[in-house]
């Protein structure tokens, strides 16, 4: 039985990185079709037909991308924390609905926008049903790697402050991409940001800051911290591939800067807020 454990948590490793390195191929080939045809349309011109299928997949891709990463994690996930993940999982799936309804209504945290019907069916007409998972698998990967850069046994919202500044400097490629380059939503108002609202940072950061302290406060920690870390950096670095691979190809260069800057400004951040003395390890901390 010990040796048939093993072997089923072995094969759902090798069934993880394959998730994994199956994202990074999808989300290559979203971007090299974008590159080809989403910034040069003279081409689909030449090619009978290729202007319908590039059609089709401008929303297959994008939705196919979100479910791929979502089926990534929640295998990840399964294999190494079992079914403890679902409760975090339906409840930051409810908040960043939540804080969505808010924005696409009153124009609340975000300021004013709407979803195009790229993303597929919307809950209540307003907030397409992917957009909270979307959220939830990014949410995870960033409380994860500040709970490296902060140690667990320190004080919750340093790791909470850190997590939210990591899932903004996701948002600072993602606009772009999505609302700039492409037409996934569109701003109600125009913003200095590539079309953007600077609102939305504060929008984007609140949201963030009710996320990671949802996962504080249910204790997240206890699995989060047992999760393999070099995966979970990955896992964020494919999701960051797509927008930022976007951005590049149509040229949008201080905006890869800008997201780039931000990563490297959070790691200074963590070194900043960690503590003076050394805290207890994660596993230390979540056993």
């Amino acid at each position: 039985m010990r040796d048939t454990g093993m072997a089923n948590g072995g094969a759902g490793e090798r069934a993880a990185r394959f998730a994994l390195w199956a994202l990074y191929g999808f989300t290559a080939l979203a971007v090299a079709g974008f590159a080809t045809f989403g910034t040069h349309p003279a081409l689909l011109a030449r090619f009978p037909g290729a202007a319908g299928f590039y059609g089709v997949a401008f929303t297959f891709f994008s939705r196919a991308q979100i479910l791929l990463a979502a089926a990534a994690l929640a295998l990840f996930l399964s294999v190494h924390a079992g079914r403890r993940w679902t409760g975090a999982f339906l409840l930051l799936y409810l908040v960043s609905l939540s804080s969505e309804l808010m924005g696409t209504t009153v124009g609340l945290p975000f300021g004013p926008y709407s979803y195009t019907d790229a993303l597929g069916p919307k809950w209540f007409g307003h907030v397409p049903l992917l957009i909270p998972l979307s959220w939830f698998f990014m949410a995870v990967p960033s409380y994860a790697l500040a709970g490296i850069l902060i140690p667990i046994g320190s004080r919750p919202w340093r790791r909470v402050l850190l997590a939210s500044f990591v899932l903004l400097s996701w948002d600072l490629a993602l606009d772009p991409a999505m609302s700039h380059a492409t037409a996934y939503w569109v701003w109600g108002a125009p913003g200095p940001y590539y079309g953007m609202p600077l609102l939305n940072l504060f929008g984007w950061y609140a949201t963030g800051l009710a996320l990671m302290g949802a996962l504080a406060t249910v204790r997240a920690d206890r699995w989060i911290a047992r999760l393999p870390a070099g995966w979970l950096a990955g896992f964020y670095a494919a999701n960051l591939l797509l927008p930022l691979g976007m951005i590049m190809a149509r040229g949008f260069w201080p905006a890869a800067l800008v997201t780039l800057a931000a990563l490297g400004a959070a790691a200074l951040l963590a070194r900043a807020m960690a503590p003076r003395r050394p805290g207890l390890s994660m596993t230390e901390a979540a056993a």
